[in-house]
């Protein structure tokens, strides 16, 4: 059906940049003329909602609930901006991020948030769509003022005078029922790869923590490791701690400057942060084979991010990463280990959890001979090989996913592509949305949500 759609008949100029052509029966207008702002107060009763980068309006219990995260809004929330069902709401520091969308809730939010009302020529459900596209994103940069992009702001006076595109109502309501069916399909498939991913990934840990545990001779003798979560290891190995095994390289950091500087901004080598990608955040050059270890504890309780990535040759690393190198041994088979620990016991703090650099050297390992370190880590690679493979293929097939539902999603609502047809076959699906809002999780990568901090409200007054 999707690739049945065609382009609108006739074409014009919207004089938009962002938008480019749209339908010739589509109006443009500025979004002073599609949206009244409004600042209704003294509901410190109702509910707080969070505008979230990657869904938009949620309640903000659902979003602690989720998280490591606690409310740090004021305790008097009479100053909170009141937002009724079909409002669009977005904060103004993280417009230009995605961070937009029409709340199906009545509630608060911060009032460094902006509420637009729709009038009468606007669907809400449309618009949530329209304003969450990379283009729309691309022109609330243009239009956000700020010294550095953690300030730039996208106040109610700029967001007046950016154009918007405005199908009839009846057609706005075709688009909304055509993507929310297809963005349903979509996601059916994505739960399904992370199901499958999940399954994998349990398999691998399983292969990886009897390996490293009790080795790979199943006739060895064993003893009494004396530790909780080894349990039983082969008798011939020693118990040693991360401390005793490895050398701690956090203390050998050193921030660059000048050309070195210069360098890091340009990319020229490898950027680590705790998650193990290309991140943007502090500087420091290793060039060395090493360990890193993510700090951020709600991410190793979570396992939503790598917990021991390898790292050789030139790179930066964030000051978000402990880093480390074995004095003895198999950096591998190290990776491995401490891949496969639970951490959940070393982790300290509620609000912030962080694995600290004191805990991490505290953690008792078993240690291997050098020979059989270097034996279990050839098996454990041809062993769990296929699964990471398998792993690998499914993460880029919901990435082209993400992207897939991203662009059909921009072509529509700026009319690319006409759904009246499609809209009007569509069976109803009335029931599954609840069910599918909770299908996809976030994975590896994903974009934070964030919650309203005492930050918002003073950048609110300030302005």
């Amino acid at each position: 059906m999707i690739a049945d759609l065609k382009p609108y008949p006739t074409m014009k100029d919207s004089g938009v940049p962002w938008l480019g052509k749209v339908p010739e029966h589509w109006e443009v207008l500025p979004n002073r003329a599609i949206f009244d702002e409004v600042k209704e107060r003294d509901y410190p009763e109702e509910q707080m909602l969070s505008v979230t980068i990657t869904k938009g309006v949620i309640r903000q219990q659902a979003l602690l609930a989720d998280s490591s995260k606690k409310d740090s809004s004021n305790q008097d929330r009479s100053a909170y901006k009141f937002v009724r069902p079909g409002d669009i709401a977005y904060n103004k520091m993280r417009a230009w991020q995605g961070a937009v969308g029409a709340s199906e809730y009545q509630g608060i939010v911060s009032p460094a948030y902006v509420v637009q009302r729709p009038r009468g020529i606007a669907d809400s459900h449309y618009f949530h769509h329209l304003l969450r596209t990379p283009a729309f994103a691309k022109e609330a940069e243009r239009w956000s003022y700020g010294i550095t992009s953690d300030m730039w702001s996208l106040r109610p006076e700029h967001f007046k005078v950016i154009y918007s595109c405005v199908p009839p109502l009846t057609e706005q309501s075709a688009i909304v029922r055509f993507l929310d069916h297809a963005d349903r399909r979509i996601r059916r498939y994505i739960h399904a790869k992370q199901k499958l991913i999940k399954l994998l990934d349990e398999q691998k840990q399983a292969i990886i923590h009897r390996a490293i545990t009790r080795g790979l001779d199943p006739n060895v003798r064993l003893k009494p490791s004396g530790v909780e979560w080894l349990g039983d290891v082969p008798e011939h190995w020693t118990i040693g701690r991360i401390k005793t095994e490895m050398h701690n390289l956090n203390t050998r950091r050193v921030p660059l400057s000048g050309p070195d500087r210069g360098r890091m901004t340009s990319r020229q080598y490898d950027y680590y942060g705790a998650s193990g990608v290309i991140d943007k955040v502090d500087e420091y050059l290793f060039d060395d084979e090493l360990l890193l270890i993510a700090e951020d504890g709600a991410n190793l309780v979570l396992r939503n991010l790598p917990l021991a990535i390898i790292a050789k040759g030139k790179f930066w690393v964030n000051n978000h990463a402990h880093i480390l190198k074995p004095r003895r041994g198999s950096l591998d088979y190290f990776a491995a280990l401490l891949e496969g620990i639970d951490y959940v016991q070393w982790i300290t703090g509620a609000a912030q959890p962080k694995l600290t650099q004191d805990r991490l050297m505290a953690i008792p390992i078993p240690v291997p001979p050098e020979a059989e370190q270097m034996v279990i880590v050839a098996w454990i690679q041809h062993n769990t090989s296929h699964l990471q493979a398998t792993i690998v293929r499914a993460r880029k097939e919901i990435n082209l996913l993400r992207e897939y539902r991203t662009r059909l999603i921009a072509d529509v609502v700026t009319g690319k592509l006409d759904v009246r047809e499609a809209a009007a076959k569509l069976p109803d699906e009335m029931g599954e949305s609840e069910l599918l809002d909770e299908a996809e999780t976030p994975m590896e990568g994903d974009e934070e949500t964030e919650i309203s901090t005492p930050d918002d409200i003073s950048e609110e007054a300030e302005a």
